[in-house]
């Protein structure tokens, strides 16, 4: 899949959680403390030490989970594109804090039962989070049938939140779970959240050190739209008598919109002519064609 720009441009904050992830993930294993890892109630409550907080928030206990957690964090990136590095730290924070709280108070009511001890480590509250708009906001724009199993554009992205889910059964199905309560609250704009902003000099360090290079420019993309004409204003004399619709200029407004999100000028005119200026269907044909 290619199309759109790709990395982590316009992305500091997603660039910043995965560096983290991944080299916590990778120091733990590599020192062989990857199983020390995790929460329980003992180690918050009974020792106190808060420390492990951190690094359960970030690394990941296994291979498998490193790597569809990094891969469901990068690609959900776009939802710091849409709303800007800003707000968007204020939504890791907030779901990471929320759903962190969540899982200490289960262990305090599950303490004195023999269901769970220790609950997985990784950024399972921001990962489950991000599918509340990824449900709710990104739209689906093919649907496909295999085996005669029907799914669409979206499915592979749920099949790999499933399965991290259930990587480690109840471990990690609690987390998850949380991450989904803390995106609900999130939504709810309980406490009046989205509104709220980081400092400037917080967003001012994750733009500087974790944005994309100035000097780096993005592959070239081929076309989402296949040999659609770049003069889209025009209408060829024999369309209309052929029975197709008009191919309408897209709004500079929506172009601008979808540049600011992170992605290339032609590529988000031509999703918008393929999507009849439908900008959350232009946003989703643009991510599928990045994933390719």
């Amino acid at each position: 899949m290619q199309g759109g720009v790709s990395g982590f441009q316009n992305a500091p904050v997603t660039r910043a959680v995965v560096l983290a992830s991944g080299l916590l993930s990778v120091v733990f294993s590599a020192q062989r403390r990857a199983r020390t890892l995790g929460i329980s109630y003992q180690d918050i409550i009974t020792d106190f030490r808060l420390w492990k907080i951190f690094p359960s928030v970030f690394a990941f206990q296994s291979t498998p989970e490193l790597m569809f957690g990094l891969y469901l964090l990068y690609y959900f990136r776009v939802f710091e594109r849409q709303i800007g590095s800003n707000k968007y730290s204020v939504f890791c924070l907030f779901t990471i804090t929320v759903s962190s709280l969540l899982e200490i108070l289960s262990l305090v009511v599950l303490k004195d039962t023999n269901y769970i001890s220790t609950l997985a480590s990784g950024p399972y509250g921001l990962i489950f989070a991000s599918f509340v708009p990824f449900f709710l906001d990104i739209p689906v724009t093919s649907r496909f049938r295999i085996f005669g199993l029907n799914f669409s554009d979206k499915s592979f992205i749920y099949l790999a939140g499933l399965q991290l889910l259930l990587s480690s059964w109840k471990r990690s199905l609690i987390p998850g779970v949380f991450g989904l309560v803390a995106g609900s609250l999130y939504r709810l704009n309980v406490l009046g959240i989205r509104k709220m902003k980081i400092p400037q000099a917080i967003s001012s360090f994750f733009a500087r050190y974790f944005a994309s290079s100035p000097g780096s420019t993005p592959r070239p993309s081929r076309s989402l739209v296949g040999n659609a004409p770049s003069q889209t204003g025009r209408v060829p004399q024999n369309q209309s008598s052929a029975g197709f619709a008009p191919i309408v200029e897209p709004p500079e407004s929506s172009v601008a919109m979808l540049v600011s999100m992170g992605f290339d000028g032609n590529d988000a005119r031509q999703a918008l002519m393929r999507a009849r200026n439908d900008i959350n269907v232009a946003t989703n044909i643009l991510l599928e064609a990045q994933s390719r």
